[in-house]
């Protein structure tokens, strides 16, 4: 029986080491950390938002520039079949009102348990506190609790994540064997800093809602949240390509209405009116918008409308790196073939984070991770067959 290692043990590797086993392949799962699927595992603690219910050809456009080379793993395994998956494993689920996905329970631990008792009911061997530290000609070294370890596995699927919440095991600490295959890491889903002044501390950890965001040639509507630190949160997130290259960030205060109909509204009478109350009164401006258009937009000019509907977010740049929901960078897809293996390593898979793509928070990340999983997994199993040949 051939055998195959799979280093890392988040989604993609899990849906790579299930696909290898159920072609007869004896699998053995190598996890750093003392336990499987932490990142999973945090995502669901705000729901677990699994994939987004809408079309194939929309859905793949999330991903940008890497949506071509991800169209057949998206093909293969796409919302459809992310909400298959996760029935098949017992756990029902539902469809927002936004179209995005989630499991009934809203909670990621009944589904990981599920998955790893079909995981290692297959066979697969999971073995934590192994961690990776590079090779010995065919052999893989491993730090581990009993010493150094090795292994000559017939394939390789590497799944060791991005460069980001280096506390649950993402430390990118693996590109430094993979130079110079490996475009540099950058945050995605990032928060951004704001040099808030203190007027704002009043509005801290309250939601920006029904607010529409512009940087550059991208767009998102969605919720942002002031905290101290600055602004996070889905409606932003879109947007960090646009941020990371330098883009001016807008806000659009009343996407509902355009310049014209603010610009009525506005010139309703006042009477003896605060100006804020009469904002309030008129569009609907709640405490988190105005203490937004008296940070950014003081004095407050003339003519209002043009302002509300684009508003300038002075801030200092996106959050750290390993604040990032997920990172930009990885692996390239120039440097591995179709089936996500490495050219320089033939027998060596990828997927997962650890690949040069980037998406959107939304379940777009998620269903990202167990494609291109499952995609590595199943080409993994078949150039072990053809090998045998």
């Amino acid at each position: 029986m051939s055998r195959a290692l799979v280093i890392g043990a988040g989604p993609a590797g899990l849906m790579a080491a299930g696909a290898l086993a159920r072609a007869g392949v004896s699998v053995v799962v190598a996890e750093a950390k003392p336990s499987v699927g932490r990142k999973f595992l945090m995502a669901g603690k705000s729901g677990l938002n699994l994939t987004k219910d809408e079309e194939l050809v929309k859905f793949r456009a999330q991903y940008g520039a890497a949506s071509g080379v991800l169209a057949p793993m998206l093909a293969a395994f796409g919302p459809e079949q992310t909400q298959a998956w996760a029935r098949a494993l017992g756990q029902e689920v539902f469809t927002g009102s936004s179209g995005r996905v989630f499991p009934k329970v809203m909670k990621a631990s009944p589904l990981l348990r599920a998955w790893l008792a079909e995981v290692t009911g297959l066979g697969v061997e999971i073995r934590t506190r192994w961690r990776w530290v590079g090779w010995d000609g065919a052999e893989w070294r491993f730090e581990t609790p009993q010493g150094p370890q090795r292994m000559a596995p017939d394939c390789v699927v590497l799944a060791m994540g991005g460069a980001s919440w280096q506390r649950l095991g993402s430390d990118g600490a693996w590109a430094a064997q993979f130079t110079p295959d490996v475009a540099p890491f950058a945050p995605a889903n990032a928060g951004l800093d704001m040099a808030w002044s203190s007027h704002m501390a009043k509005v801290y950890g309250q939601p920006l809602k029904a607010v529409s965001f512009q940087a550059g040639a991208l767009t998102s509507r969605g919720e942002a949240v002031i905290s101290a630190r600055g602004l996070e949160g889905g409606g932003l997130y879109p947007l960090t390509p646009a941020l990371r290259e330098g883009e001016a960030l807008f806000a659009d205060l009343l996407p509902d209405l355009d310049e014209a109909m603010v610009r009525e509204r506005l010139a309703r009478p006042r009477g003896k009116e605060s100006l804020s109350n009469h904002l309030r009164k008129v569009l609907r401006l709640d405490p988190v918008k105005l203490a937004l258009l008296q940070e950014f937009a003081r004095p407050l000019p003339d003519d209002l409308a043009p302002t509300l509907k684009r508003l300038p977010l002075r801030h200092l740049g996106l959050r750290p790196m390993d604040e990032a929901i997920s990172t930009a960078g990885g692996l390239r897809f120039d440097a591995l073939d179709a089936g996500l293996m490495l050219c320089s390593r033939p027998g060596v898979f990828a997927c997962g984070e650890m690949l040069d793509w980037e998406a959107p928070t939304g379940g777009y990340l998620l269903t990202g991770c167990l494609a291109t999983g499952l995609w590595a997994g199943q080409h993994a199993a078949l150039w072990l067959k053809n090998s045998a040949a």
